[in-house]
């Protein structure tokens, strides 16, 4: 009997961070591992907001859309694939699922659905972000989903989003590894020590690794970050705000516990506070109440507001939750204010007092575009006489740690993406019992 051909194609998450889009066909299974969106190569041919793709031809003849046949909704020919597996919600692995047939099935997390359904309510339409009559399939760890020859196995890793998984997958040729993103630093170092274990366990032929980190690694945990954060905000006299991403739960939990110690409280935008209390029906995750005390809901200063505002604010005023830039600047010494660079058109009317400070906590700029942004964000500060801080903790696995967990999987070959440092990483490798491959665009591997 002629066994079946197994092999990875990756069509993103090559030579840049972010992007993931990898193929595994098992014979005539064929199944993509992350379909997201290349930040990367759209920053080479668009500016947002006044150069924007206004179609997905667009995206195909530029190839930060693939062509790929058989997959998109445009495309009229019948489906050539089983299936979409996403590890977590990030939308650089996630975002690109807009153009895919709606009769392909797409697993994932619960918690990542939770999140991609609110961002779908919260965020303006968009050619690249729309979940609408997707064929959701949620899982959690524990669950085995069977497609054609192929048995998945989703395993939860900490992460810097909540509902992160790696996947182990059993071929006809033996077992793949995916780890999507991951880190053993985060606040649930086990679930990724767990993982890696049951990695080992399958003895894999290969593993499909993050390798993010390789220069510039930064040493930390959020255990250590909610410490360095109570050393500012206990010295600060006057308004403290916080750039964080929204979708961050850990770091939002960390700004929260430091906010109740130092009497003050944290208000976050009405974007957070949705996707924080759609969050609240995931009952695995431990994030505050949005009816706690020491939280507030912060509404920026605009006249017309869409649905989704309106309902959270009219759920939440009875409480006296809803403050604009008025109500807070009259209370700077008692409020933790999340405000992202994009907000800062209200500091002309909030007039941070003497004594305040801003605290950026998210990835450090790493591309042209955010350069910008981030300078344009110090001229703000700089005008009000505001100091910057900068305390974060990567999403990604620290490069010691990542050959620690890859020489305990012992994969017989490793492929390396999401990282911009596959040649360093490979070199870095060289002492490990694997064979590393490093990846072409759109080259098929056959395991």
């Amino acid at each position: 009997m002629v066994k079946s051909t197994t092999s990875l194609t990756f069509y993103g998450g090559v030579n840049e961070i972010g992007g993931n889009k990898i193929l595994l066909r098992d014979g005539d299974t064929r199944v993509f591992f992350d379909f997201g969106m290349s930040f990367a190569m759209k920053t080479r041919f668009y500016s947002l907001p006044f150069l924007a793709p206004r179609s997905a031809m667009s995206l195909q003849e530029l190839e930060i859309l693939p062509r790929i046949k058989g997959i998109y909704e445009f495309d009229p020919s019948l489906p050539t694939v089983d299936a979409v597996f996403l590890s977590h919600g990030h939308l650089d692995h996630s975002a690109h699922l807009s153009f895919i047939k709606r009769e392909i099935p797409v697993y994932c997390g619960e918690t990542t659905e939770m999140i991609l359904q609110a961002l779908s309510e919260i965020r303006r339409a968009d050619l690249e972000f729309n979940v609408a009559d997707l064929d959701f399939r949620s899982f959690r760890t524990g669950k085995k989903i069977t497609v054609g020859s192929l048995e998945v196995e989703p395993f939860h890793v900490d992460h810097s989003v909540p509902g992160a998984y790696g996947f182990i997958i059993h071929t006809s040729n033996g077992s793949v590894v995916y780890t999507g993103d991951f880190r053993d630093h985060g606040a649930k170092p086990e679930m990724t020590l767990d993982f890696v274990e049951k990695a080992r366990e399958a003895q894999p032929v290969a593993v499909v690794t993050e390798a993010t980190n390789m220069t510039d690694a930064s040493v930390s945990s959020e255990s250590e970050v909610e410490s360095k954060l109570n050393r500012i905000v206990s010295h600060a006299e006057g308004i403290v705000m916080a750039g964080f991403s929204n979708s961050d739960v850990d770091r939002l939990n960390s700004f929260y516990h430091i906010a109740k110690r130092n009497q003050r409280c944290l208000a976050i935008s009405l974007k957070q506070a949705y996707l924080l209390d759609t969050l609240r029906r995931d009952k695995g995750l431990k994030i505050p109440c949005l009816d706690d005390e020491a939280m507030l809901i912060f509404r920026k200063s605009k006249k017309r507001f869409d649905k989704w505002e309106t309902q959270l604010m009219e759920q939440y005023a009875p409480q006296n939750k809803i403050f604009d830039v008025f109500e807070v600047s009259k209370q700077q010494c008692k409020v933790i204010l999340a405000m992202s660079f994009y907000d800062f058109e209200e500091l002309v009317a909030l007039q941070p007092t003497a004594g305040s400070c801003y605290i950026l906590s998210s990835s450090e700029p790493f591309n042209e575009e955010m350069e910008i942004d981030h300078e344009r964000l110090t001229n703000w500060l700089s005008h009000y006489g505001i100091p910057q801080y900068h305390v974060h903790v990567s999403g990604h696995m620290m490069p010691l740690q990542l050959k620690a967990a890859l020489k305990e999987i012992n994969a017989k070959r490793t492929f390396p993406i999401h990282t911009e440092k596959a040649e360093l990483f490979a070199k870095f490798m060289r002492d490990v019992k694997t064979q590393v491959t490093r990846v072409e665009k759109c080259t098929e591997y056959t395991l």
